[in-house]
């Protein structure tokens, strides 16, 4: 296996000062920092921030649905918010850790909910896709990708609600969030600025002025977000998008304070930047390497993760290698077959030429 690039030092200002439950932290002026824990294995906290809005605090990203991140909020607007309402709530994204609790909150204040359209819509959708059973669509998509009769009894187990309970409703209305729109917070601009692949409309928030990026999961400073392929979209090549509007993140100062999703906030975002786009071409390459003959997904998992999975990490990592074998197939680099189990099988193409 080819060796994997190495994590770049990063700034991380504020040490191991960190906020926990109804606690809050300001990390620039009248931006607070909110870190709860969250049930989620390799996450365990979602940051989220309040944003001071004139007479009142705009909140960017709300936790999953639970009565513990409810009462640690309810305490927040108690203690910190110096009897101010939350006057909008902009979500970045359609994942449950971060829109979970946007239903209560716009309806507990009487404010509207901020997404891009496709994070919005797509979120909707997965809330109201609710069945008895799991529909047999979507066990054949994952029967094709090599999951094992076991997982398959796993994901029939678990049913196919989970996505609505771990949101409050998403409101039926919204107000659109798009490329490049500058929206008025308090005395501040803040621009609007779209990434894909984690999920598909990713709305992170730049402020000029006061030299602040909200990234929600779109840049992480220690982990590198998910990109996987699922049922809703079989064919997709979500590793393409991820890795072309990383750019757009570029023209931003490399000192700009990084205020992510997970993990602390933290400077020099070149570096990370040209990490995350590192460990995916280093692990495209790997892969391509790897599949000299026809080899299923699951088969080509070591020539991409160093360390051994687990049970629990399979159905991720699978997801996750198909976004890389969609990116090689759509560069012409691998090709796909059905083999006699009904499992796809994938080989690279062109391995005698020099590996790009």
């Amino acid at each position: 296996m080819d060796a994997f690039p190495a994590r770049p030092e990063l700034d991380y200002p504020f040490g191991d000062q960190r906020p926990e439950g109804a606690e809050v932290m300001e990390v620039a002026p009248g931006v607070l920092w909110v870190r709860m824990a969250i049930p989620i294995p390799g996450l365990d906290y979602i940051n989220l921030w309040l944003v001071r809005d004139g007479e009142g605090w705009a909140m960017v990203d709300t936790g999953l649905k639970s009565r513990k991140i409810m009462a640690w909020w309810e305490e927040i607007f108690e203690k910190h918010m110096e009897g101010r309402p939350i006057t909008r709530i902009l979500c970045t994204h359609f994942h449950t850790d971060h829109v979970g609790q946007a239903g209560w909150l716009t309806e507990r204040w009487g404010c509207q909910l901020w997404m891009t359209l496709g994070e919005w819509a797509f979120g909707r959708t997965m809330a109201l896709d609710v069945a008895e059973r799991v529909p047999e669509d979507v066990i054949e998509h994952y029967r094709r990708i090599g999951y094992s009769e076991e997982m398959l009894e796993a994901l029939r187990e678990r049913g196919y609600n989970r996505v609505a309970k771990m949101m409050t409703p998403i409101p039926r209305s919204f107000r659109r969030l798009y490329q490049d729109q500058k929206v008025r917070i308090g005395e501040h601009d803040w621009q609007v600025l779209i990434g894909r692949g984690h999920s598909p409309e990713h709305a992170s928030l730049w402020c000029e002025d006061l030299n602040v990026l909200i990234s929600g999961d779109q840049i992480l400073p220690r982990i590198t977000p998910h990109i996987g392929v699922y049922p809703a979209e079989p064919d997709a090549n979500p590793l393409k998008l991820y890795l072309e509007t990383l750019d757009v993140f570029r023209p931003l100062p490399d000192d700009v304070l990084i205020l992510p999703a997970h993990g602390d906030p933290f400077r020099s975002l070149h570096a990370r930047i040209n990490y995350l786009q590192d460990h995916h071409r280093a692990r495209l390459k790997s892969l391509w390497k790897g599949a000299g003959e026809w080899s299923s997904v699951q088969e080509l998992l070591p020539t991409m993760f160093l360390r051994k999975l687990g049970p629990d990490d399979m159905g991720l990592a699978m997801s996750e290698g198909i976004s890389h074998i969609h990116m090689l197939i759509g560069q012409g680099r691998m090709e796909r077959k059905i083999g006699d189990d009904g499992v796809y099988r994938y080989r690279s193409i062109g391995l005698d030429a020099k590996a790009a």
